[in-house]
């Protein structure tokens, strides 16, 4: 994370550099707030960088003597098969025919889209991983 930090700070130190030059020479508004908001984004990004380096210290991909074992794990979980991807594409393509013939396709449609959403958000909700 500290190479990142450096990076972002440059990049902070690049729009303040440039702001200053913008403001003593255009004195244009628009273009001032543009650059300032670029400045402040960039210093916080790199303020975030910074704590998390901090907090963490460095990482496997930081160090010239790891290896890619250093940051492997558990990576998540993937789900084998589940039928409420197929069910949510039905419903959206039923929603566009519902959009041409009617209000009432659209509405069953609707119902079919948000049983596989919901379907799909809480199939697995009760895994204690």
């Amino acid at each position: 994370m500290k190479t990142e930090a450096y990076l972002f700070a440059g990049v902070a130190g690049f729009f303040l550099i440039t702001d200053i030059i913008y403001i003593v020479f255009a004195k244009e508004s628009a273009g001032i707030a543009a650059l300032t908001v670029s400045f402040i984004m960039a210093s916080i990004i790199s303020f975030f960088f910074t704590m998390n380096y901090k907090r963490k210290g460095q990482r496997p991909e930081d160090r010239l003597d790891s290896e890619v074992q250093d940051r492997t794990g558990v990576l998540d979980f993937f789900p084998p098969h589940s039928g409420y991807p197929p069910m949510t594409a039905l419903g959206i393509a039923l929603m566009g025919v519902g959009i041409i013939y009617g209000l009432w396709l659209f509405i069953i449609a609707v119902g079919i889209m948000l049983a596989g959403v919901f379907g799909m958000v809480f199939e697995f909700s009760g895994r204690d991983d």
